[in-house]
């Protein structure tokens, strides 16, 4: 098996959408969930946008936002590398993820 592709800037985007869409569902701010986090509302902006999170800060906004972290990934999928035999871009989901 050949090792994973990933779009970094596409998969942060993703877990950026993520996040704004449960802080709203909560009726959250930015402010809000940054106070609850340590960090500067300017910074969720960021990760929102799809700025890199490092795993210790998403495990945190995980838990302030009351959801598990794999909320972040449920549904994303990378690429496989091209090797004999297996079309372009065939995806794989990502360790945990369900498949529909």
């Amino acid at each position: 098996m050949g090792a994973l592709k990933v779009d970094v800037a596409e998969f942060n985007r993703l877990v950026g959408v993520r996040l704004r869409r449960r802080r709203r569902d909560l009726g959250l701010s930015q402010s809000d969930v940054a106070r609850t986090v340590g960090i500067t509302f300017q910074q969720i902006q960021k990760y929102e946008g799809g700025a890199t999170i490092m795993a210790s800060r998403l495990a945190q906004l995980a838990h302030a936002l009351e959801t598990p972290i794999s909320y972040f990934f449920d549904g994303l999928t990378t690429a496989t590398d091209e090797g004999p035999g297996q079309r372009p871009a065939q995806r794989r989901p990502f360790a945990g993820q369900h498949s529909d």
